[in-house]
């Protein structure tokens, strides 16, 4: 080679162009039908340890005692189901940094809560709700309105969820039967993280929503509840 003649490599110069591909909505559309199929696979694993707890035997339940805790649980599990769903969609639509990374780390959370009540369905010998797709569907879209109302309204939303899911949890802790502590354990669990949530929300700026709008979110849960304890 003479002198005069350049050398040439395969590398690029770090100076020359590259590239870089950005993720377009086609791209969050499939990322978001890939985590709801992961979530309605029911093979969704937590992070934490179950709060059951290995040192908690089963007592024994009758079989109406088994029934009524697992349609109990089986509605836990699909609010669960809309909370990931809820959470997802919000966060697609919602412009401000902060905000979603909030809601997709509630999201992340909702996955323990998803696995813990699906593993107790499974030790009552019982099913998931046979409508969770549906469930999903109608919750994702909830969460992509929500989230274009603005960061103060999107986050009450998340809030008001939250504050309502608390009351939910809690009465199942009035009704769940009295000697189902792995049952108690989960729920007992779930609701501390619910009221964690909510308070992360309303600390990072949650706007009240409307009594009508609270009102709304009561009686679509009314008619998830109802369904979900059946089917």
């Amino acid at each position: 080679m003479s002198p005069s003649t350049p050398a040439t490599t395969s590398a690029a110069s770090p100076s020359a162009p590259g590239f870089l591909r950005r993720r377009g909505p086609l791209d969050v559309l499939l990322g978001e039908v890939d985590r709801a199929l992961q979530v309605l696979s029911n093979n969704a694993n937590a992070s934490r340890a179950y709060p059951a707890g290995a040192e908690v035997g089963d007592e024994p339940l009758t079989a109406q005692e088994k029934r009524h805790a697992a349609g109990l649980m089986r509605v836990n599990h699909v609010g669960e189901i809309c909370a990931q769903a809820l959470y997802r969609g919000q966060a697609v639509a919602c412009a401000e940094p902060t905000a979603r990374a909030l809601l997709r780390e509630a999201a992340a959370e909702e996955v323990d809560h998803l696995a813990w009540c699906a593993r107790r369905l499974e030790e009552l010998g019982s099913h998931v709700s046979l409508f969770n797709p549906l469930w999903y569907a109608g919750s994702f879209t909830l969460g992509l309105m929500a989230g274009r109302a603005g960061v103060p309204r999107n986050l009450g939303f998340m809030a008001e969820t939250e504050r309502q899911v608390e009351a939910h949890l809690d009465s199942h802790l009035k009704v769940l039967p009295a000697q189902d502590q792995r049952s108690r354990n989960v729920v007992e669990q779930m609701k501390q993280d619910e009221i964690n949530h909510r308070v992360s929300a309303e600390r990072a700026g949650a706007t009240p929503l409307p009594l009508p709008v609270r009102g709304a979110m009561r009686a679509l849960s009314r008619v998830m509840t109802t369904t979900a304890y059946w089917i």
